[in-house]
């Protein structure tokens, strides 16, 4: 896969495995990535991969969870982010 560059612009790209960080990679693409990173990671890893990675991460921000929702055609609430959210807003929340 040839993905964007500003990926990963936080971890060292030659200890990335594709296999072994299969999670983070899906996760990441799907919250930062453009179109063409989409296709890609999906092409690679294949729908079922992606949406359990998606299903089983701790966070994805509202607009993705939402995306996610609606491609995949499932409900929120089967997202593990969505399940374990905080039950309260942070108060810092601007």
């Amino acid at each position: 896969m040839h993905l964007s560059e500003n990926l990963f612009w936080d971890v060292d790209k030659s200890d990335l495995s594709y296999e072994k960080h299969s999670g983070f990679i899906i996760t990441r693409v799907f919250t930062k990535g453009d179109w063409s990173d989409f296709k890609q990671v999906l092409n690679y890893y294949g729908r079922d991969k992606c949406l359990s990675a998606l299903k089983n991460t701790r966070y994805l921000d509202p607009k993705t969870l939402s995306f996610c929702s609606h491609y995949f055609g499932i409900d929120k609430s089967e997202f593990r982010c969505f399940r374990e959210r905080q039950l309260s807003p942070a108060p810092w929340n601007y």
